[in-house]
This record gives C-alpha cells, sequence and structure tokens, in this order.
C-alpha cells in the first residue's frame, strides 16, 4: 500500500498507526487531516506533542502525571491527606475526579502485575505507595484496580504488604451498573453487588 503513497505520507499513517485504538483506516484519516491543518496548526499540534514529552513526568509524591515536582492534587491543601486511592492509571485519576465525589489523596501504580506481560511488582510505583503510607500518617488506602484478574492481584499482593503497617485497606464496590438489568448481569457482579451493598 505504501508504495503508491510518498514516503513521508506512508511514515505519518504508520505513526498513527502504532497509537493504541487506532485501525489502519483511522490513521489514514488522521493523517490526511493533518496534512490538511494550515502549516501553524501542523507546527502548534507537533510541537504540543514534543512538549509534553519533553515536560511531563510523575509526581514525586504519587506518581501521577505532572509539569512540575508535585501534581496540583498533592499540592492542594483542601485535600484529605490520611486517604489515598489506589489507581492503576493516570486516566483513573481523571475518571475519579470526574464524579466530584472523592477529595483525598492518590497514587498512580502505572500498570498492574501481570506475569504473562513480564510485568512484576518492582516495575510499578508499590515502593513509593508504602513509603508513603510509613511517612504520612496514612489511615485508609482504598484499592481502586480494575476488575480484572490482574487488578485482583494487584490489589491483593499490595493489601499484604500494607496490613502490617495497621492502615485500613478497601476495595472499591462493584455492581450492577446504573440502568442495568440484573438478569444480564454476570455471577461475578452480582456477588461484588451483594458484598458492596448499603443501608438505604
Amino acid at each position: 500500500m505504501a508504495g503508491f503513497q510518498a514516503p513521508a505520507l506512508a511514515r505519518l499513517i504508520d505513526q498513527f498507526n502504532r497509537l493504541p485504538g487506532i485501525g489502519a483506516k483511522s490513521a489514514q484519516r488522521l493523517a490526511y487531516y493533518v496534512l490538511s491543518m494550515p502549516e501553524e496548526d501542523a507546527a502548534a499540534f507537533s510541537n504540543a506533542i514534543l512538549d509534553a514529552h519533553k515536560n511531563i513526568h510523575k509526581c514525586k509524591k504519587c506518581c501521577n502525571l505532572t509539569d512540575d515536582e508535585l501534581c496540583p492534587i498533592c499540592k492542594s491543601m483542601n485535600r484529605d491527606k490520611t486517604t489515598i486511592c489506589v489507581v492503576e492509571e493516570p486516566k483513573d485519576v481523571v475518571a475519579l475526579e470526574k464524579t466530584q465525589e472523592y477529595s483525598a489523596m492518590y497514587h498512580v501504580l502505572h500498570g498492574v502485575i501481570s506475569p504473562l506481560n513480564g510485568v512484576g511488582p518492582d516495575q510499578l510505583s508499590i515502593k513509593e505507595l508504602v513509603s508513603r503510607v510509613r511517612e504520612d500518617n496514612v489511615k485508609e488506602v482504598i484499592m481502586a484496580t480494575n476488575a480484572t484478574a490482574e487488578g485482583e492481584t494487584t490489589a491483593i499482593y499490595i493489601s499484604r504488604l500494607l496490613k502490617p503497617l495497621g492502615v485500613k485497606v478497601t476495595r472499591l464496590a462493584y455492581g450492577i451498573p446504573v440502568g442495568g438489568d440484573l438478569e444480564y448481569a454476570d455471577e461475578v457482579t452480582l456477588a461484588r453487588a451483594l458484598e458492596g451493598r448499603c443501608e438505604l
């Protein structure tokens, strides 16, 4: 397919195709869209990518992404410092913040324990979490990893490290989605919904 395309265009399509969730057709569509942009817009687009790549790094405390030493959440004086919600990825922080129901701290693992993919505990920011719990007078750690085999394994592994420190370790309740019918829910989801029930 690249034989009848300009090499620069083929390379651009290939780069878009490497992005997660972008197939060959979407990559081609994005490449042609970028080519149709005014030169200053294309330059701003490429500069934004390079700037983010150069300046974004892990927060010194919670390992979320930031362009400063500490992220805005860790800097805030209005957050409860005694509770930490542990998530897999920075995008999970965004999802939880959108609920406007959580006003404590976060810790981003940057993945989950997955031996099949060659990811062990040392490749995640677990040591940093244990240090925070020891040093910051943390009372509760909420495990908000995904409800997958790897997410559950990671949550259990971390809870075993933290329990001896005298901290309360909780897990997000999982259950029936709003608007969902019981008949379509699987057994694990129903069991989780029963376990996580609360008083009305």
